[in-house]
């Protein structure tokens, strides 16, 4: 599995997930901040790293936030997901990715099923409940639990900040990224600008459609692993709360500047 400089293959799918989709829109941007060419390699690039991180979760937050963005923006991104997918799908060469998503589905629905990645997650989640049922306030902390028979670890974003912050903490990160997203969905008529007139903002769009269906895909992705919460991950960790802060400026930015 492919780790690229992030240690872990999945964290290295983590990062894919943001950096895969804020790139993505310049490839429709009327204006894009590199060559099309250069982005759609670029484009590739990622896309084959990530499967060559065998990152599941990961997978699921890519696509789900390219969906979203062809869903409300960029609709040439549903024929290009369609497209990859189906290849993906009934290619030779692809069929190890297949068989290793699929497997984990199973797990869902068949406890005895063979893939012992997910059946060890689901053992986390319930050992998570456990201690978050025990401090369900304030958590124990982020230096380990004070009673030996649970631990943090669990393969689970929301989990694992319950875990250490407890719901308190869970339901204050909720609410700072609903304010987020909220702000952003208000913002979103002033983004849509004409292309005729290229100079009000249409080199801001892209960026600022790329910043939040990356937040999308990494949310959809923490339900599936921790990194970007774990502090044994900082650099998975700092990335996202980069892209917390760039998506709240250019949410800021008023239509007409340029000096972005």
């Amino acid at each position: 599995r492919a780790t690229g400089t992030a240690i872990d293959p999945n964290a290295l799918g983590g990062m894919l997930i943001m950096v895969l989709t804020l790139t993505a829109p310049q490839l429709f941007a009327p204006r894009p901040l590199l060559k099309r060419r250069w982005i759609a390699l670029a484009l590739g690039a990622m896309g084959l790293a990530l499967l060559l991180s065998f990152s599941r979760g990961s997978f699921v937050g890519a696509g789900a936030a390219l969906a979203l963005l062809g869903a409300v923006r960029y609709r040439k991104l549903l024929v290009i997901g369609v497209v990859a997918l189906a290849l993906i799908l009934v290619l030779p060469q692809t069929q190890g990715y297949v068989t290793h998503f699929f497997d984990g589905l199973q797990v869902l629905s068949d406890a005895d099923a063979s893939d012992l990645s997910t059946q060890m997650r689901v053992g986390e989640y319930s050992d998570a409940i456990k201690l978050i049922e025990r401090y369900p306030l304030f958590g124990v902390g982020f230096t380990g639990t004070p009673d030996i028979d649970t631990y943090l670890k669990v393969a689970n974003l929301y989990l694992l900040m319950a875990g250490e912050m407890g719901l308190i903490g869970l339901g204050s990160f909720l609410v700072v990224m609903s304010v987020l997203f909220v702000s952003a969905w208000r913002a979103r008529p002033q983004r849509r600008l004409p292309a005729a007139v290229p100079a009000a903002g249409s080199d801001v769009e892209p960026i600022w459609w790329g910043f939040h269906a990356a937040l999308v895909g990494a949310l959809i992705g923490g339900l599936f692993d921790h990194y970007f919460f774990n502090l044994d991950f900082h650099h998975s960790v700092t990335l996202f709360w980069l892209f917390v802060g760039l998506a709240a400026v250019s949410t800021r930015l008023k239509p007409g500047r340029r000096d972005v």
